[in-house]
C-alpha cells in the first residue's frame, strides 16, 4: 500500500465522522508467548489500514477539522540501545515524515497531550472492550476532565466499528491486488503440497511444504493450518497435524497466506493415494456441485445469504440422493436435517483479517453485495467414524472446498484460480512429485 493509499482512508473515515469529533486507536500490544519469548508481532487491522504503521505502543487519533493537524500520531521514541536489540523504530520524526502525521508525540507524552484534544471534542470514537488497559487510560482522561473546573467534556462515546469496518468491507484496486497475490500464493502452497503427498508420510510433512512456500514468497500465515487426514478431516479446526497418512485416507487442507496484511484462506481435499474411493468421490462431487450452486449465487444485488442456501439446497437434495438423509426435501431444509453433515455457514467475509469485518445484515436483513466486497465459498460435508446411523462404508469422510472470490460488476472474481478443483483434477495433482 502506499501513503496516498493510507491518506485517502483516513480522509474517508473523517468525512464519515464529521468536524467536532475525535477517533482513537491503539495499536496491537506485544505479547509474550513464553518467558521472554514474544510472538511474531502482527499490526492491529483498524490500525494499520489507516496508518501502515507496524510498530506497537502506539495511538493514532483522527480530529476532523483540527486546525493544529488532523492526523496525531503518538509512538515509541528513538533508541539506539533498543534498536540494537530489537530493530529500528520511526519515532515521532518518522512517523511524520514516513507514515504522514501531520504531527507526532512520544508515546510518554499521551497523558498530557491527549486529554486536551478530547476536550475540544463533542464525540470520542473509540471502540470499547477490545483493549482493555487502553480503557482504563481512556476513561481516566474523561475523568480527569471532568474533574477540572470548567473544563468540557464529551457529550457521546461511540464505537468505531460500525464507520471504520464499513470502509474496510469494500475493497481498493491496490487491496484487491494484495488478495490476488496472497491468492497465487496459497494457490502454488496447496500445489506443492498436493505434488509432495502420499502414503506413509505425516501431516505436518505436508504442513512443512505449504510453509515453506508461504515464506519462499514473501508471506506469511493467515491462520493455523489445519491439515487432518482419515477421521482427522471430520474436525473443523483441527490443528495437530501430527498424523500418519494410510493408504485410502483423505487429507482436508485448509491453508491460507497474508501478504501486505491481505489474507488468502483456500480449503482442498484429496485422497492421499491419489484416488478417491467410490464414496469419498461421491462425496467430493456433491460438495462441489455444492459450490458451483454457491457461486452461482454471488454477483450484485444478491443478498449475503443466497450463496448458503443454495448450498444448504445442493448439500440436502444429495445426501437425499445417497440415502444418508430421508424425506420431502423441502421438509429436510426446514428441518435442519443437513446440519450434523453440514453444521458451518458456506463462506465468510475476507480481507486483512481472515474472518473479516463487516456487517452481514443491515437492519435485520441480509446484505447485498456490492463490487469490491470478497468473501469465500466453502461448503463441507463431514461424516464422523462416530455417525452409527450411517453406514460404515460412508464414515469418515469428510470434504471441504474453498475458494475465495472478489464481487464485480456482472458476478465474482475467483481469486484463487489455478487450483484442481474437480474430482479427477485432484487426482492428476496428487504424488506426482513424491519420494
Amino acid at each position: 500500500m502506499t501513503p496516498k493509499e493510507f491518506a485517502r482512508r483516513r480522509r474517508q473515515l473523517m468525512r464519515m465522522l464529521g468536524k467536532g469529533s475525535v477517533a482513537l486507536l491503539p495499536s496491537a500490544p506485544a505479547k509474550i508467548r513464553n518467558r521472554d519469548v514474544e510472538y511474531y508481532y502482527r499490526q492491529d487491522s483498524d490500525f494499520y489500514y489507516l496508518s501502515g504503521f507496524a510498530e506497537p505502543d502506539a495511538v493514532l487519533v483522527l480530529a476532523p477539522g483540527r486546525a493544529a493537524g488532523e492526523y496525531l500520531m503518538f509512538c515509541r521514541d528513538r533508541d539506539p540501545e533498543r534498536e540494537t536489540w530489537d530493530g529500528a523504530r520511526a519515532g515521532p520524526e518518522g512517523a511524520a515524515h514516513h507514515f504522514g502525521a501531520d504531527d507526532a508525540f512520544p508515546i510518554t507524552d499521551i497523558d498530557d497531550i491527549l486529554p486536551g484534544i478530547i476536550e475540544q471534542c463533542e464525540k470520542v470514537y473509540y471502540s470499547l472492550g477490545m483493549h482493555p488497559e487502553f480503557d482504563q487510560r481512556v476513561i481516566g482522561w474523561v475523568n480527569s476532565l471532568r474533574e477540572r473546573g470548567g473544563a468540557h467534556t464529551p457529550d457521546e462515546f461511540i464505537s468505531l466499528d460500525h464507520q471504520l469496518h464499513d470502509l474496510r468491507l469494500y475493497k481498493s484496486r491496490a487491496e484487491l491486488s494484495a488478495m490476488r497475490r496472497a491468492a497465487k500464493i496459497a494457490v502454488a502452497a496447496h500445489r506443492r503440497g498436493m505434488a509432495r503427498c502420499q502414503p506413509g508420510l505425516h501431516e505436518y510433512e505436508i504442513e512443512a511444504e505449504l510453509v515453506h512456500e508461504f515464506r519462499r514468497q514473501g508471506s506469511r500465515l493467515s491462520y493455523l493450518p489445519i491439515v487432518g487426514s482419515g477421521p482427522n478431516s471430520c474436525t473443523l479446526h483441527y490443528h495437530a497435524n501430527n498424523r500418519q497418512f494410510e493408504d485410502g485416507d483423505l487429507l482436508l487442507v485448509d491453508a491460507g497466506c497474508e501478504y501486505d496484511y491481505y489474507a488468502s484462506d483456500i480449503t482442498r481435499t484429496y485422497p492421499v493415494n491419489g484416488c478417491f474411493t467410490k464414496e469419498q468421490r461421491a462425496i467430493y462431487d456433491l460438495v462441489l456441485e455444492a459450490q458451483e450452486a454457491a457461486f452461482a449465487q454471488i454477483a450484485p444485488g444478491k443478498h449475503w445469504n443466497d450463496a448458503h442456501e443454495a448450498a444448504v439446497r445442493a448439500i440436502t437434495r444429495g445426501l437425499r440422493d445417497a440415502g444418508l438423509l430421508k424425506g420431502n426435501l423441502r421438509t429436510l431444509i426446514r428441518d435442519g436435517a443437513y446440519r450434523p453433515f453440514f453444521m458451518h455457514r458456506t463462506g465468510h467475509w475476507l480481507g486483512m483479517d481472515v474472518h473479516d469485518v463487516g456487517d452481514y445484515k443491515v437492519s435485520d436483513h441480509w446484505r447485498l453485495l456490492e463490487p469490491g466486497m470478497t468473501l469465500t465459498v466453502e461448503p463441507g460435508i463431514y461424516i464422523a467414524p462416530g455417525m452409527r446411523k450411517v453406514p460404515k462404508r460412508w464414515r469418515g469422510i469428510g470434504v471441504r472446498i474453498e475458494d475465495d472470490v472478489a464481487v464485480t460488476r456482472d458476478g465474482y472474481e475467483l481469486l484463487t484460480r489455478g487450483l484442481p478443483r474437480t474430482a479427477d483434477e485432484v487426482e492428476a495433482a496428487v504424488g506426482t512429485m513424491a519420494g
